[in-house]
């Protein structure tokens, strides 16, 4: 019954705080499941991230439902995709009927363009953990010759970011299992 409770938690904290969605929500559930509940280490919670990048849909869904799958089951995922879902719908259909009706309200201008640098240095602290985990891992000259290759591939070539993560796992699946 903890564990139900504890995923409830966890997933409706990191989602409701998450503005902006699934990027934005990230950071916070890493928080919870790696720091706060050690559900996860920080190379399992990349792979999941990995993973969850190379499907189709919102990454904040398959995050809870593996999470919750691998704590508690099936109810576990049950319950961490409701923690997930049900709050989000239940804000945006509220929000936006508020922001319907002020629009063009000043106030509800600054307050969604303020809060964008908040979401920016929590992706950049998250950025910065997978990072110095990749390093621990792989060293310093192999991970940033991954990480040149997957900006080129993306930014240069357009090359969708799915592809690049399938490509990431197959030569990881290659190569890692002789360094």
């Amino acid at each position: 019954m903890k564990d139900f409770i504890d995923l409830l938690l966890g997933f409706f904290l990191s989602n409701v705080l998450g503005y902006g969605g699934g990027p934005a929500s990230i950071p916070l559930m890493y928080q919870e499941v790696v720091t706060h509940y050690h559900w996860t280490s920080d190379h399992q919670f990349s792979n999941i991230l990995a993973l969850g990048n190379t499907l189709p849909g919102p990454i904040a869904t398959k995050i809870a439902a593996f999470v919750g799958y691998d704590v508690a089951g099936i109810p576990g995922a049950l319950i961490a995709l409701a923690a997930t879902v049900v709050p989000s719908a239940v804000a945006l259909i509220v929000l936006l009927r508020i922001m319907q009706r002020y629009r063009q309200s000043s106030v509800v201008k600054g307050m969604t363009l303020l809060v964008q640098p908040v979401i920016a240095v929590l992706m950049l602290v998250l950025t910065w953990q997978m990072g110095r985990t990749s390093i621990d891992s792989l060293g310093i000259w192999q991970a940033l010759i991954i990480a040149a290759i997957a900006l080129w591939a993306m930014e240069k070539r357009k090359i969708h970011p799915a592809f690049v993560i399938l490509c990431a796992f197959i030569y990881g699946g290659i190569v890692v299992p002789y360094i």
